[in-house]
């Protein structure tokens, strides 16, 4: 009964589609095929007459609802031919999309059924071709002809947004309204029919913050003022329903993070109203004092906090610059601190934003202030001289403990502990100087000499007498004044010539002076000759004024062999008070001149012989006397060398140049190498017995009565006499390089190494497991066997 009730249904359903499709589509859906012999005329375009044959085919569009799951094929439709007479004689066949495969016909009655469940998503319609043929001869009855079966949709497929997850920025503070992201969904369904395509959309979560248009899925702002500070991130589900959002239909959901952006709407804040800080006076500018921060909840730029000093008395000393990583502001020193002076001051410090929105200009002023204290900590500081450096005169030749001058200092701490003044001796090595340790007066300790050293440069410590680490240094510069104690002399090392020939009042040199005091107390020079000589015969001298003056000829005729050499005095004072000074004498040489005035020869034993011999003829006298030395010289050589003896004399040494080598030495006992007497009787030498293979490092005195024979000119005499010197002084070239040693001491507690007796002498040694060692002992087996063995082999 249920089965019959499930076709009653469908069979309903399929016919209640077809009629609303039938009267959608009116009497045009219908078509009716006659036998050709029935038509009417039509004119073509050149006036011929066609004939258009009646259809006999009687048929609908046909359509099928899809995803049926039915039990039995469904029934499509049915086709049918105005000349079937029903006798079965008519033969349908059905080719085309899906034709004996999706759809299938019954060739008797022209029933159509779909044998698969289709899926109008997949393909929403078919185009088939159906044709009448005669059973009995598959002759054509009628012409092919094309219908089609279209796939009723119904909702099967929910929508589907494009992506599952969405994610938007809206910034905070936004108007009510404000666009926030689209979402789009689809659905697979057929938009044309019924609502299985319309869809809704709505909000599942993210109320009340956010909102969405149904028809177009644009989600917007729904309270004002939201705050990112606040809340930043919100998560946001919107459903898309088909069906026009009514029951029934299909739905599907997506998920939209919503982040709220940043704007400027938060000004700086301190979290605290004074900021304290302490730093030493001992710290250099530059150095961080401490730092303040203010908070602003705003990020990125909108956070960004400037920092500077708008007022207080710390102005001066401190400035503030502003740490962008870490959005403080860096209290630094600026001048040197004194905490005797000022030990606290006082700072008002800003925090401004560096970006500021126009729209939350309300909301300001979006800045802040401070008060900065900072104390000022005492610290142990070194002594501090009241000058930075100090320069002191002092007159040259002062006596010694004369006082150049003071230098002071003091601790700048509250203590004010005692000083003490030292000289850096480095600075003075010749110690010219001495300080007072107590109150700092510079003295003297020898005379200055400005012409030595015009300035001294020393350094003075002052330390403090409880805290010796605690010391401080101060140039003092020493100016040597000047005392005229230099007379003036000559700049150089004058010396004159005069011409014999030379006129009256003929000037023949100009000189100058130089003075090694300060130039107050040097030139003007005043040249002039002693009072004694002042009306000197021979030369006159004229002062220039200009600090020279002129040597002058006062008579005419000057003779080289009566005089040729003049020593002229010359006194020459300085300018200083008292004036001083000094007679320097000028050297004037009486020469020979040509008629224009040139030199010819100052010389007056040249000008004598000038009328004897010439130059050259003086010249080869000397080479001749040279000559004859030379040949004095190379005689008296050859005739050294023929006196030479053909002999050696005692003097010289003469070794062996063969040595043999033939014994053993002295074995063990031998401490002496070479020294026969010790092998001979080592127990019985006493006293220093020279070695004779080196060279003694001192002679012995020759015997008495042995006196060097004299050179004879017997040669046998000769040799016998050198030979009996030789004999009898041990310390005589050649020395003993050959040895004889007839002692070889009295054993050794090793024992003897030697084993070539041991074939005769009776061994403590067992060779007899030599017999077991194989053919290849078997001879050291014989040797060293024992004596049975051995006299039985034999």
């Amino acid at each position: 009964p249920k089965m019959k009730e499930d076709n009653c249904l469908h069979a309903a359903l399929i016919c209640l589609g077809m009629l609303y499709y039938s009267h959608a589509l009116g009497t045009e859906k219908l078509s009716h095929f006659r036998p050709s012999l029935h038509g009417h005329h039509e004119k073509g375009k050149e006036g011929q007459v066609l004939h258009r044959s009646k259809r006999g085919w009687v048929w609908n569009q046909f359509f099928v609802i899809e995803e049926y799951t039915g039990p039995d094929p469904v029934l499509v439709g049915r086709l049918h031919s105005d000349i079937d007479s029903g006798d079965g004689n008519i033969k349908y066949i059905l080719s085309g999309e899906g034709a004996g495969i999706i759809f299938v016909i019954d060739d008797k009655s022209g029933n159509i059924h779909a044998t698969k469940t289709l899926d109008r998503e997949e393909r929403a319609q078919y185009t088939l071709t159906a044709q009448a043929v005669d059973r009995n001869t598959n002759r054509p009855l009628e012409p092919p002809s094309e219908f089609i079966v279209k796939v009723q949709d119904i909702n099967d497929n929910p929508p589907e947004f494009l992506h599952e997850n969405y994610h938007a920025n809206v910034p905070e503070r936004s108007n009510v309204g404000t666009s926030v992201i689209q979402v789009t969904a689809s659905d697979a369904d057929d938009p044309t029919y019924g609502n299985s395509a319309k869809l809704v959309y709505s909000i599942l979560e993210g109320q009340p913050y956010f909102s969405v248009e149904a028809q177009t899925g644009i989600i917007r702002t729904a309270l004002p003022n939201m705050d990112r500070e606040a809340k930043e991130e919100y998560h946001v589900v919107i459903q898309a329903k088909d069906m026009g959002g009514h029951m029934g239909g299909l739905s599907g959901t997506t998920k939209v993070t919503i982040t709220l952006t940043d704007v400027n709407d938060n000004p700086p804040k301190f979290p605290q109203s004074v900021y304290q800080m302490s730093v030493s006076e001992a710290a250099v500018p530059g150095e961080e004092v401490g730092r303040v921060k203010a908070k602003d909840p705003d990020i990125g730029e909108n956070g960004l906090v400037a920092y500077s000093i708008i007022d207080g008395d710390g102005m001066d000393m401190f400035e503030i610059t502003t740490d962008y990583e870490t959005q403080e502001g860096v209290v630094k020193l600026k001048k040197t601190l004194d905490y005797e002076t000022k030990k606290s001051y006082s700072l008002k410090v800003e925090a401004a934003n560096v970006h500021i929105d126009p729209k939350f200009i309300s909301n300001g002023p979006f800045k802040d202030t401070v008060t900065v204290k900072i104390a000022v900590e005492d610290a142990d500081e070194p002594p501090v001289f009241l000058k930075p450096s100090y320069i002191f005169e002092v007159q040259e030749n002062a006596a010694s403990g004369t006082v150049v001058g003071k230098v002071h200092a003091k601790d700048p701490d509250a203590a004010n502990s005692a000083i003490r003044y030292s000289i850096d001796r480095h600075t003075d090595l010749e110690r010219y100087f001495v300080i007072n340790a107590e109150d700092g007066n510079i003295k003297t300790i020898k005379a200055l000499d400005r012409e030595e050293i015009a300035w001294h440069n020393i350094s003075i410590f002052a330390v403090e007498v409880h805290k010796q680490h605690q010391e401080a240094k101060v140039p003092v510069a020493i100016k040597v004044i000047d005392v005229n104690d230099n007379a003036p002399k000559f700049a150089a090392a004058y010396e004159a010539f005069v011409c014999e020939n030379a006129r009256s009042n003929q000037q023949f040199i100009t000189i100058s002076a130089d003075d090694k005091d300060d130039s107050a107390n040097g030139p003007r020079f005043i040249f002039s000759l002693p009072p004694e000589i002042t009306h000197n015969p021979n030369f006159t001298l004229r002062d220039n004024r200009d600090n020279t003056a002129s040597v002058l000829v006062r008579r005419e005729g000057f003779s080289r062999q009566k005089q040729d050499l003049y020593l002229l005095p010359i006194v020459i004072s300085d300018g200083g008070l008292p004036p001083l000074s000094s007679t320097n004498t000028l050297t004037v040489r009486v020469c020979g001149c040509d008629g224009g005035g040139s030199l010819l020869s100052c010389n007056a034993e040249a000008y004598v012989l000038n009328a004897g011999l010439s130059t050259g003829a003086l010249i080869a006298i000397l080479a001749c006397i040279v000559i004859l030395l030379v040949i004095v010289v190379l005689f008296v050589t050859l005739k050294r060398q023929k006196k030479e003896p053909l002999i050696v004399f005692e003097e010289e040494d003469v070794r062996e140049n063969i040595i043999t080598y033939d014994d053993e030495g002295g074995g063990e006992e031998d401490t002496e190498a070479f020294d026969i007497a010790t092998l001979q009787n080592p127990d019985g030498i006493n006293g220093f017995i020279p070695r004779k293979d080196i060279k003694p490092e001192y002679q012995y005195m020759p015997r008495p009565g042995l006196r060097p024979a004299p050179n004879s000119v017997d040669v046998d005499d000769f040799i016998n006499t050198r030979i009996q010197e030789a004999d009898n002084d041990p310390t005589a070239p050649p020395y003993d390089s050959i040895q004889i040693y007839g002692y070889e001491g009295r054993g050794s507690v090793a024992g003897s190494l030697s084993s070539l007796e041991s074939a005769t002498t009776d061994s403590d040694l067992d060779y007899d497991y030599l017999q077991n060692w194989g053919p290849r002992f078997k001879k050291l087996a014989d040797l060293y066997g024992s004596k049975d063995t051995f006299d039985d082999d034999s």
